[in-house]
């Protein structure tokens, strides 16, 4: 765990975002394409539109990069509730993005059952099989260059909040009822799918996730802290501000 601080939430945004513009960057140097997996919430849109501002915007090839999500609302597709219309508003629907490369989780269909799905359950295993079809072999899911979480008060990440189902989980996405946080019908990527990212950043702003940060700083376990549990293969980066940070013992 690298804990690195800045001294605000928007500092935070500008500095985070160009360092994955970079890190997109370098994958596409070494492979010619990248993975990235979004997040949803304040910090996270506003690190999205933060990269929409950068100078070095056009040094990624956005046509190359797999965008996938960490979690989503089961709500109905044009519910400003979901993740990926926020992320397509701040990010997507401004940088040419190959939409065949861009996997949203299912949304709750409309009145009539068309266009979407009836269960969380239903959307999590079509989620499952599309991360299938991209992994390497032997693998269930992609290795995914960079994998962005928020973080709750409480130490969610994802929509894994302690000692819920999705914390003992271990197949690559659940569907997630009776969320403490709405709306209540989620879907969710799971510890192993987490970790199988070569990073993973936690992105975390303001004083009410300080608890949060401190108990993950201290060793808290997953069960307890979801956030404990956001690993990655090569590197795992706490990216916080001041506020965030305020509680962690020195």
């Amino acid at each position: 765990m690298e804990l690195i601080v800045h001294p605000d939430a928007g500092l935070l945004a500008k500095a985070a975002s160009a360092r994955l513009i970079t890190t997109l960057v370098d994958a596409q140097a070494r492979r010619g394409e990248a993975s990235l997996v979004l997040t949803g919430g304040g910090i996270g849109i506003a690190l999205l539109r933060a990269v929409l501002a950068s100078p070095a915007l056009e040094a990624v090839n956005w046509s190359k990069v797999d965008i996938w999500w960490g979690d989503e609302r089961f709500v109905p597709a044009d519910s400003p509730d979901r993740n990926v219309l926020q992320a397509r508003e701040a990010l997507l629907a401004h940088v040419p993005v190959d939409e065949k490369r861009v996997f949203e989780i299912g949304a709750l269909a409309s009145e009539g059952g068309a266009d979407g799905y009836t269960e969380p359950e239903q959307a999590a295993a079509d989620y499952a099989a599309q991360l299938a079809a991209h992994a390497p072999d032997g693998a269930l899911v992609p290795a995914f260059d960079v994998l962005l979480l928020g973080i709750g008060p409480e130490g969610h990440v994802a929509s894994i909040f302690p000692h819920s189902p999705a914390a003992r989980a271990t197949e690559p996405v659940v569907a997630v009822r009776e969320s403490p946080k709405p709306p209540p019908n989620r879907v969710s990527l799971t510890y192993p799918t987490i970790q199988a990212a070569r990073q993973v950043w936690v992105i975390a702003a303001g004083e009410e996730k300080a608890d949060a940060v401190a108990a993950a700083a201290a060793g808290a376990g997953p069960l307890d802290l979801p956030a404990a549990a956001a690993t990655g293969r090569d590197r795992t980066l706490w990216l916080i501000d001041r506020a965030a940070a305020s509680r962690v013992s020195a």
